[in-house]
């Protein structure tokens, strides 16, 4: 109930008023965030070398909601996918920020990715394919990505996994 409760306040709060933005260094934000989540055997990638105006706090909850969910639904065996438990997760989901030239970054995993049928309600509130899931990690990234007038689409990875697009 507790972490429910934490996570629609954070919903709420995504769609509020931006805080005062600043200049950003995404690689050093993410490196950050990753220290922050619970990652197991996964493994950070950072192929980006942008720097962004964004509310640093907002920015940094929505690669925690994406390192997340990666790491939650990035294993490749039946019997493990989907589960929240993070050391249920395959050691080998790597996960990658980089640049989208001249118009954004993306932070994309070698998991099983998102099924195209899918994708346009992974970021509404309450989908979930995990059974524990909540189902608002993504629907929180949203509001963020649109509260600083960004866009977002999810797609495949070069390795077959999620891809998420963020345009800024």
């Amino acid at each position: 109930m507790e972490t429910l409760i934490d996570v629609l306040l954070a919903l709420a709060q995504a769609g509020s008023q931006l805080n005062e933005t600043e200049p950003t260094v995404l690689a050093a934000l993410a490196d950050t965030c990753w220290q922050t989540v619970d990652t197991a055997n996964a493994t950070l990638t950072l192929q980006t070398e942008q720097t962004v105006n964004a509310d640093r706090n907002r920015l940094k909850q929505l690669f925690e909601n994406l390192f997340r969910n990666a790491i939650e639904h990035g294993s490749t065996d039946a019997d493990t996918q989907g589960l929240t438990e993070v050391g249920n997760s395959n050691p080998s989901v790597t996960i990658e920020v980089g640049d989208i030239a001249d118009s954004g970054f993306y932070v994309a995993d070698n998991g099983p990715g998102i099924p195209e049928d899918d994708r346009a309600n992974v970021f509404e509130s309450g989908y979930s394919t995990a059974e524990d899931g909540t189902g608002y990690g993504l629907a929180i990234v949203k509001e963020i990505v649109e509260a600083h007038g960004w866009s977002v689409t999810v797609t495949t990875s070069e390795e077959g996994g999620a891809r998420f697009e963020i345009k800024t």
